[in-house]
């Protein structure tokens, strides 16, 4: 194989799989990513067995091939070369020469036979999605799913699609058992034909992370998202993401979110997020406990340790049933309200044990529970 491609061409290739690279080293080859020399371009591949990504980068290929390299120690190289022309050049035993101006390195690279395949991916069956609609939906659930939790099921998203002869509507939801964030976004574009009206999947957190970081990039075009069998497809301007798909049950998240009626609190999102970071400052342990109070017109924050001493802050607040007091972990109130836009939210609490429903009327296809804690 040999080469050239453009210092800022192969850095953007190499920066988009290091999430993707397998960090434990249990197969050596998985911590390295592909490079493919092919007429139309460089090709640069990385997968960790569940997830995979592929993306064609410009380059002048002289020879075709292809070899594997470590993707972190490329992608350090790369990053500290000046801007200009690349050349690689993979020689016996897939030693890999690396000549940029003055600069020379030989790393050592693997075989290209011996690294993983991507599994084949039909075009067809593929729904066209916003991109910023998508990106919202991620960043507004993504928070709330588990991490490494060990029902194995709460550390993905559950993907809903439906599709109608008018619109496309996609849901997720994220919850790690303390909290549940959902969110829908209408797409606004028919599905193309032969879509099921309604598609459900599951889809691992690193593959969302890996998506959400994608269409940050921004550029043209919108990303297409597809399901076969257990496989999630995204596509995105050139570049193909592939994920396995979690298989098992999804908790019954409609059960799980009050319906409208309970006793309802109207506050100012930025005044409220503040006087949590203050009040939790001093709660006592891992659960970052704090009381919330409730009074017609008021709210209070209140946490204590017997280490260090007690907080407390009154906020005025859009409420007018009788008094109320409840316990929640703030480091999860906090995330919640990271994630919103609006400057007043509404708590909707029935009881000081039921769980507490937060939304905000500028995103009315958003909702988010957080259990409450005893105190």
């Amino acid at each position: 194989m040999k080469v050239r491609i453009e210092r800022d061409e192969l850095l953007t290739g190499l920066q988009r799989v290091q999430g993707v690279v397998e960090k434990r080293n249990t197969m050596p080859i998985l911590s390295n990513v592909l490079l493919e020399a092919r007429q139309e371009g460089a090709e640069i591949v990385a997968t960790d067995l569940e997830i995979g990504m592929r993306g064609l980068y410009k380059a002048t290929v002289l020879e075709t091939g292809g070899v594997t390299i470590s993707a972190r120690k490329l992608f350090e190289i790369i990053k500290e070369l000046p801007s200009g022309d690349i050349e690689l050049t993979t020689g016996e035993n897939n030693w890999t020469t690396i000549q940029a101006g003055k600069s020379q390195f030989k790393i050592v690279g693997l075989s290209s036979a011996d690294y993983p395949a991507l599994p084949a991916i039909e075009r067809e069956g593929l729904t066209p999605l916003s991109g910023e609609g998508l990106l919202e939906l991620i960043h507004k659930t993504l928070f709330a799913a588990g991490d490494n939790d060990a029902r194995y099921i709460l550390n993905g998203l559950l993907v809903t699609l439906i599709n109608t002869e008018k619109k496309t509507t996609l849901r997720l939801v994220g919850t790690d058992g303390h909290r549940l964030a959902m969110a829908e976004h209408e797409m606004g574009q028919v599905g193309g034909k032969g879509i099921p009206q309604e598609i459900k999947a599951i889809i691992p957190k690193k593959a969302a992370q890996e998506m959400r970081r994608l269409l940050e990039e921004g550029g043209d075009g919108e990303p297409l998202i597809g399901f076969a069998k257990n496989l999630m497809i995204f596509r995105k301007s050139g570049l193909l993401l592939t994920s396995r798909l979690m298989e098992g049950n999804y908790p019954n998240y409609q059960q799980v979110i009050p319906k409208e009626g309970g006793k309802k609190i109207v506050v100012n999102r930025i005044e409220l997020e503040s006087a949590l970071r203050r009040v939790s400052v001093l709660s006592r342990d891992k659960a970052s406990a704090v009381k919330v109070s409730f009074v017609p017109g008021k709210m209070t924050l209140f946490s204590s340790s017997p280490d260090y001493g007690e907080a407390t802050e009154e906020l005025s607040a859009g409420y007018e049933g009788e008094a109320l007091s409840s316990g929640f972990n703030a480091r999860y109130l906090l995330d919640v309200f990271g994630v919103m836009d609006g400057e007043s939210v509404t708590l909707q609490i029935e009881t000081p044990l039921s769980p507490c429903l937060i939304q905000e009327t500028e995103s009315p296809g958003f909702k988010c529970v957080v259990m409450p804690i005893k105190i």
